[in-house]
């Protein structure tokens, strides 16, 4: 049975840029930084691999390959964005947070469910931080009811 989250992994540009969106502006504590000479299969390589502890335990975590290519472009919100759970006032603090800072912050947007604000971290990446309007548990049971007929209901009209 799987457990829960342990990590998601993501490229970065530069650990140390990383590091200060993660740990300083999004305050989650640099946990692990390790370097990577040789990989599994015994090839070189050169990459840092940093994590970030969040609250219930999990990571987040960054690999940095300097001699790899990758194409970091800025994410649309549908394409690929990491959502994190804060309180309601952490979520107002983290939108004056960022609107002080003058990191691109966009918010804040009822979703009915949750209320989320979006930053985009230093690799492009999309952030949501967000914070559940009712109980998450009344959420997940009233949802589930009508998860596969939604999905069912979506593939039909794909198909048109």
């Amino acid at each position: 049975m799987i457990k829960g989250l342990h990590h998601n992994a993501y490229r970065c540009r530069d650990s140390e840029e990383t590091r200060v969106f993660y740990e300083e502006f999004l305050e989650l504590p640099l946990a692990d930084a390790f370097c990577i000479t040789q990989s599994k299969t015994g090839r070189k390589t050169n990459a840092l691999h940093s994590f970030y502890r969040l609250g219930d335990g999990s990571f987040l975590a960054f690999f940095e390959v300097p001699d790899t290519p990758f194409d970091f472009k800025e994410q649309h919100d549908y394409d690929l964005h990491i959502a994190l759970e804060v309180d309601a006032e952490t979520l107002q603090r983290m939108f004056d947070k960022g609107r002080s800072a003058e990191i691109h912050t966009r918010g804040v947007a009822d979703h009915g469910f949750i209320r989320s604000i979006y930053f985009r971290d230093p690799n492009g990446y999309v952030i949501e931080l967000t914070t559940p309007t009712g109980t998450p548990a009344d959420y997940a049971i009233e949802a589930a009811k009508h998860a596969h007929s939604s999905l069912s209901e979506w593939q039909a009209k794909k198909r048109g």
